[in-house]
């Protein structure tokens, strides 16, 4: 038992004591017991009521005994032991085992006999029905709430509210005229009324529950007011083929068969009414129609929610499918770029190794070094890209400080002729890996555009730089020296770039500066404060 249980423990108990003070306020002395006992005898019987969920059968044995013990000294504690344990038998029936429930129901209806049975007089029909029942109707409805129905997922509410006001409609139409004609106040007749035919309105949720609470109202009617009698037979029918709906089990759904018989057989069978064969079948088959009509919706509802899953399970397949379609395309082309891209790279690289070895000095050879050194770093970023392709959920291998990658591409540049003017701010190492390797990925980009189009001789300066919240990448290229033949243009350069930065939520900007050169900004939003300056 978890500890934040016991304040609820101690809630029980302090009701249980309550409980008794509260029938026992006004009792004076007894024949055995002083007034002055009237507090001990709460607390004996109060107290155990936080052990109830803990030992529900030890406690529903311990109150059966203390209601034969009060019963027999004349105690008024005798009323708090009887509701008290009908309280507990539910603790039981819902959380205990068959056996142990079953041993203290018996015990419970053995104690109860007692209670109910005055001295000297022996047991009646009717008190051994109400000692029976007394006990066992708490027990078994712990039971149900245990194994009861299916949750119900429908967040539709219209057929509630249609049932509850059919229900209040029956039952204040059919009774209204008679409220006034029983020994109850008119308003708690009404209320009833009312209660009985809202309650259908929560049937679908709490079946059991509803079926109960009719049985109640219907037994109680034929004591009380009888001519509400048939309307409450109407609203118990109607609960029945509720419950058959909602409830699986076929061993609740005969338990209610046989329930509802006996309520609708107290209902319609008077002192001089002959009971005869036709009779009871018709009963028997008035009670079985709504049991019927609730399985076969149940078995319609059953059967909607299998198509149901089955449509969910073939979207899910589908889905899968076309994953597994999206993976064998990833997968032809990974194949593809590997068997031509990679061939002509690695051949170029193997040249330019070979060459290397006709020019070991010079311009050319440094020139040679760079296709080779570049031709290596390629293939590598070919190979993380394969692989990428071939497993979309695998995260890329970082393969250098981003950093790193800025400057070794501001020296490729220079290197093959641009004039670069780096600034590189040492505080942008705080920003977050992704928003860097993005700046570092549009640095070689931007660079690469710029040999490209404006050729070797342009001057260029590359600024990646804190912003605020963020990482400023600018690069500016002044006017191309001389005409140039342009390389070709896969005309993806500029896309990529925008995309990529779209994906972290930021902008990209490109287009001529006014002066005859070019400008390429971008801002990357990290969500965190890089203070300009801050790192070492």
């Amino acid at each position: 038992m978890r500890w934040r249980g016991v304040p609820l423990d101690i809630l029980l108990a302090a009701s249980g004591v309550g409980l008794d003070l509260l029938t026992t306020a006004k009792a004076g002395d007894t024949e055995f017991l002083p007034a002055e006992m009237n507090i001990p005898m709460a607390l004996l019987v109060g107290l155990p009521m936080g052990l109830v969920r803990r030992w529900p059968v030890l406690v529903s044995l311990y109150l059966a005994a203390a209601l034969v013990v009060t019963d027999q000294l004349g105690s008024f504690t005798s009323n708090t032991a009887q509701i008290l344990v009908c309280v507990s038998l539910g603790v039981a029936g819902y959380s205990s085992q068959v056996r142990a429930t079953a041993l203290a129901v018996g015990a419970s209806i053995v104690a109860t006999a007692f209670n109910i049975a005055d001295p000297g007089l022996a047991l009646t029909g009717n008190m051994w029905m109400y000692s029976i029942l007394l006990p066992v109707f708490p027990a078994v409805l712990g039971a149900y709430l245990r194994s009861s129905a299916e949750r119900l997922e429908e967040r539709e509410v219209t057929p509630d509210a249609l049932l509850a006001a059919g229900g209040v409609a029956i039952t204040v139409l059919s009774t209204w005229t008679t409220w006034h004609s029983g020994a109850q106040p008119v308003w708690v007749v009404g209320l009833l009324a009312v209660v009985g035919g809202l309650s259908l309105g929560i049937a679908r949720r709490l079946p059991g529950l509803v079926f109960l609470l009719q049985g109640v109202l219907l037994v109680s009617a034929d004591t009380y007011l009888n001519a509400a009698v048939n309307t409450c037979v109407i609203l118990t029918l109607i609960a029945i083929g509720v419950f058959a709906m909602r409830v699986v089990s076929w061993a609740w759904t005969v338990a209610a068969y046989v329930t509802g018989c006996l309520l609708t057989a107290i209902a319609v069978v008077g002192d001089n009414t002959e009971i005869t064969t036709f009779r009871v079948g018709v009963l028997m088959t008035l009670v079985a129609t709504p049991i019927a009509i609730g399985r076969y919706l149940g078995v319609r509802r059953a059967a909607a929610a299998t198509e149901k899953l089955v449509a969910e399970e073939a979207a899910r397949a589908a889905v899968a499918q076309v994953r597994a379609d999206q993976l064998a395309e990833r997968e032809r082309i990974a194949r593809d770029v590997h068997d031509i891209v990679a061939h002509h790279v690695g051949a170029m690289v193997l040249r330019a190794s070979a060459a290397r070895y006709a020019a070991p000095d010079g311009p050319v050879a440094d020139a040679l070094n760079d296709i080779r050194e570049t031709g290596h770093q390629v293939l590598q970023d070919l190979r993380d890209l394969l692989d990428l392709l071939r497993d979309p959920d695998r995260q890329p291998d970082l393969l250098a400080n981003p950093a790193d990658v800025v400057r070794e591409s501001a020296e490729r540049m220079a290197a093959a002729g641009l004039v670069v003017d780096l600034d590189l701010d040492p505080a942008t190492d705080q920003a977050p890996l992704i928003a860097r390797t993005s700046a570092a990925r549009i640095v070689q980009e931007g660079l690469t555009n710029v040999l490209k189009h404006a050729g070797p001789g342009t001057w260029v300066r590359v600024s990646v730089t804190p912003a605020e919240e963020g990482l400023d990448v600018q690069i500016r290229n002044g006017r191309p020296p001389t005409a140039i033949e342009r390389l070709p243009s896969s005309g993806r350069g500029l896309a990529g770039m925008r995309e990529r930065v779209r994906t972290l939520g930021g902008t990209l900007s490109a287009g001529p500066d006014g002066e005859g050169g070019w400008l390429l900004a971008a801002h990357l939003p990290t969500h965190t404060r890089v203070s300009p300056g801050s790192a070492a």
